[in-house]
């Protein structure tokens, strides 16, 4: 049987979610708290089905550091009760000994609308230290470079009211035909207007991997003085259809890893498991153990 024949995990997930939901022990438990200058969180998207409380205990027992936990329309913290209900998610965080390493927003500009500045001082207040932005998007029927300054603009007063406030935005790199920020180099040259510690990347391998392909190490020297955080995440494609999978499956290269080993950088990396959907409370068992799964693969990437 050839290599390519066997079963991966891609596979197996699918074939067994209740047997997986039935394991007394995630395998990452090996590793809980094991010293690493990195910090480890993961995007609790898929998770939101659970308490607060329970999803922290979860996390905690898989040995991360943090979450990357949502406070935006439709996220475990709905922007117009971040006073009310922020509190108590960070409190169960800290009660298990996690905090929020990322705080995932729609926020991209000053604006009501966004509760841009209630949202962020809560954050704020809380000890939140970074989240990450809501994109900016091209419109395709008009010239492109303008609509970078126009970015930039906006990122001037967002930044203005984050020095302020002691939160610093992170602009994710995301792959698709309009994103500011999929090629890279239009977000470094915009951010140029701006310092390191002021504004940050959470530089995702995976987008990355997919607009980029073997450009990838150019793209990632290009935005490397503003790092702030790594996001890691799987893409395949299947018959030419782009689609999402476990750690180490799919088409990053795992030289990214060794690189990211060797290189100075520190700071949080975020685990993002989506591919297995988010809307349906009965595959959370199943998401739980794809992400302790993959939690293991990428420290041993990383070792």
């Amino acid at each position: 049987m050839s290599q390519s024949s066997l079963p991966g995990r891609r596979d197996l997930l699918k074939l067994a979610p209740a047997a997986m939901a039935l394991s007394p022990l995630f395998t990452s438990n090996l590793f809980a708290k094991e010293k690493s200058r990195f910090e480890f969180c993961t995007f609790t998207k898929a998770l939101q089905h659970l308490s607060y409380e329970d999803l922290a205990i979860k996390i905690a027992a898989m040995g991360f550091d943090g979450i990357e936990g949502a406070v935006r329309p439709g996220g475990h913290v709905l922007p117009e009760r971040v006073e009310e209900d922020l509190p108590r998610q960070m409190e169960t965080l800290k009660a298990n000994g996690l905090k929020m390493t990322v705080m995932t927003s729609a926020i991209n500009e000053v604006s009501d609308e966004q509760y841009t500045e209630q949202v962020l001082r809560t954050a704020a207040e809380l000890g939140v230290e970074r989240f990450r932005m809501g994109y900016y998007k091209y419109e395709m029927d008009r010239p492109i470079a303008p609509q970078v300054g126009e970015f930039v603009e906006r990122l001037k007063d967002l930044v203005a009211l984050t020095n302020e406030l002691g939160i610093k935005p992170v602009y994710q790199n995301h792959s698709g035909k309009n994103y500011f920020g999929g090629p890279i180099w239009d977000l470094a040259g915009a951010l140029e207007s701006f310092e390191p510690s002021e504004i940050g990347v959470a530089f995702d391998i995976g987008h990355a991997t997919v607009e980029g392909a073997k450009a990838w190490p150019l793209n990632f020297a290009r935005i490397r003085p503003y790092l702030d955080t790594v996001y890691v995440k799987e893409p395949a494609w299947d018959d030419n259809e782009l689609s999402w999978g476990p750690v180490g499956e799919g088409a990053v290269d795992q030289s990214f890893f060794k690189l990211l080993k060797k290189s100075d950088f520190s700071g949080p990396i975020s685990l993002h498991v989506e591919y297995l959907g988010h809307k349906d409370p009965d595959m959370v068992p199943t998401v739980l153990k794809a992400i302790d799964e993959d939690f293991a693969t990428l420290k041993e990437l990383l070792s």
